[in-house]
């Protein structure tokens, strides 16, 4: 499927299916694969997980609606103009519905990544003459990958139904449990992760989620709860275990042939092979389009452009013009600009490349696109599909949420001493914290300093949205930064209007406020 960017692994799949009629369950297939004789042997169990996988890389996940949902939710991103998608532009200015496509997609796709886990966790046991150590690692991915699904269900929706065993009836069919309950799911489920990961992933199995990915994600959900002590537990555990460290030079992380770094965490694999787009790719291990991420072709200067860089995140850089000491080089390698060279510099930017909205940067009106995870830095005007892989947790992120919790935790020189660790990085080098416009003599003037390191470190990586919420519930946030921000409505997104005709342990009175 994915490890080995050279191999396609064609994955079962694996999922729930409820009927409106309980009859229909009692009809087998005499020629089909059925969980009950599935699962026999390691090859068998390892398909399971990789299948598991295969969701979490689907066009409903991270291949498409993830990347979008988390960033329009967010302040980094604006729309590039009329070509954004209306489902889309709901959610950008806040006046999303139940029946939403995007919401549904991405709450649908987190069910089938978590039911896919339930069915191999549940059905492992039945695996013969497989070595213990790699069972063990095997169901720490289908724990990690279950573990992340709670994660996100809870972040964005907040209340969510729990499975830990697969449905097999539409009795089966659980109510919302709370949110304090489904971060406690998501821990419950990394600790396991935990134990049974391996450290270090080499070879054809780069991509699997390793120890310190859990720890990571655990770092994330303590975050979300405002538990700070165990946000520095977790990431203490991760750098001391020296690991990892900071590439030298800051687009390595966003690019093609610097996969897997020593600054990568965990991250997504696509393979730019089937040359088509990833329409309807759901996981099913049977359209090989489900190996290309859309992101280049959305974000790009050159495709379809839908999202460009807000005027805020853009006007958030370090600058001369703002009486810093230097301008922070990460802008030049975040966002395109009309003169840039793309192509590996034979291509010039122009204005008519950038289709859509201009934006205005120091008060100037001009066209600024997304620069990460945009393949054309290496190929052409015709460079639509991507095989980038999509870094999902890296080192930077890691000193960075350190800082934070060291900050809250009332141990200030500490979380300085983080975020110049980042700001050293050798094809950055920004000066050192306190600076003129961030002096960092009080916990606000630090917490203001952290909040805008990450914002410019992490800048359209999936990671402002979660930060804003987390800010927002811990009382973290001097000003709220979602201009259409609505107390008791937009801390979540709504329930799907299908999940709630379809589950019989739901009302319309379980939707979340005012929806």
């Amino acid at each position: 499927m994915f490890f080995n960017k050279k191999i396609i692994i064609l994955s079962c799949f694996l999922g729930l299916a409820i009927s409106c009629n309980d009859d229909d369950l009692n009809l087998v297939n005499p020629n089909g694969v059925t969980i009950d004789r599935y699962f026999n042997n390691e090859g068998e169990l390892r398909a399971g997980v990789n299948a598991v996988y295969a969701q979490v890389q689907s066009s409903s996940l991270v291949a498409r609606e993830w990347f979008f949902t988390h960033d329009l939710r967010s302040d980094d991103v604006a729309s590039g103009g009329g070509q954004l998608e209306a489902p889309r532009n709901q959610i950008l200015i806040g006046v999303q519905g139940s029946g939403n496509a995007l919401v549904n997609s991405v709450f649908s796709g987190w069910y089938r990544v978590i039911h896919r886990a339930n069915t191999v966790l549940a059905s492992s046991d039945r695996a013969e003459g497989i070595d213990e150590d790699v069972k063990k690692s095997l169901l720490g991915e289908a724990y990690f990958l279950r573990g992340w699904a709670y994660f996100e269900l809870a972040t964005l929706f907040g209340d969510a139904s729990i499975y830990t065993t697969y449905a097999e009836s539409i009795d089966a069919a659980k109510p919302r449990s709370p949110q304090s309950d489904v971060y406690a799911q998501a821990l419950s489920d990394l600790d396991m992760a935990e134990q049974g990961l391996v450290a270090v992933r080499e070879g054809d199995d780069l991509g699997r989620a390793t120890k310190g990915a859990a720890q990571m994600l655990k770092a994330r959900v303590y975050a979300q709860m405002g538990d700070f002590g165990n946000v520095k537990t977790e990431l203490t555990k991760l750098i001391d275990s020296g690991l990892y460290s900071l590439t030298d030079r800051y687009s390595d992380n966003f690019e093609e042939e610097t996969e897997f770094n020593s600054e990568s965490i965990f991250e997504v694999v696509f393979v730019n092979q089937s040359g088509s787009m990833n329409w309807g790719a759901d996981g099913d291990g049977i359209n090989a389009a489900q190996e290309v991420t859309m992101r280049s072709q959305e974000y790009s200067a050159v495709g379809w452009r839908n999202i460009i860089p807000s005027d805020r995140i853009i006007n958030e850089f370090e600058s001369t013009d703002y009486g810093d000491e230097k301008d922070d080089p990460r802008f030049a390698y975040t966002f395109w600009r009309t003169g840039d060279m793309f192509n590996n510099g034979n291509d010039e930017m122009t204005d008519a490349y950038q289709q859509g909205n201009a934006s205005t940067y120091h008060g100037e009106t001009e066209k600024v696109s997304w620069k990460k995870y945009s393949v054309i830095y290496k190929e052409g005007l015709t460079a639509y599909y991507s095989g980038i892989n999509q870094r999902i947790m890296r080192y930077a992120d890691a000193l960075l949420l350190l800082a934070d919790a060291e900050n809250e935790l009332g141990n200030s020189d500490r979380a300085i001493e983080l975020m110049n660790m980042v700001r050293d990085r050798p094809d950055v080098m920004m000066p050192h914290y306190p600076t003129a416009n961030f002096p960092c003599s009080t916990q606000q003037e630090i917490r203001d300093a952290v909040q805008h390191e990450r914002s410019v470190e992490l800048s359209g990586e999936e990671i402002r949205n979660q930060d804003i919420v987390r800010w927002r519930k811990n009382g973290q946030l001097d000003n709220e930064p979602i201009k259409y921000f609505e107390t008791n409505k937009q801390e979540f997104l709504p329930l799907p209007i299908t999940e709630i005709t379809n589950n019989p342990s739901l009302s319309f009175s379980d939707q979340n406020p005012g929806y």
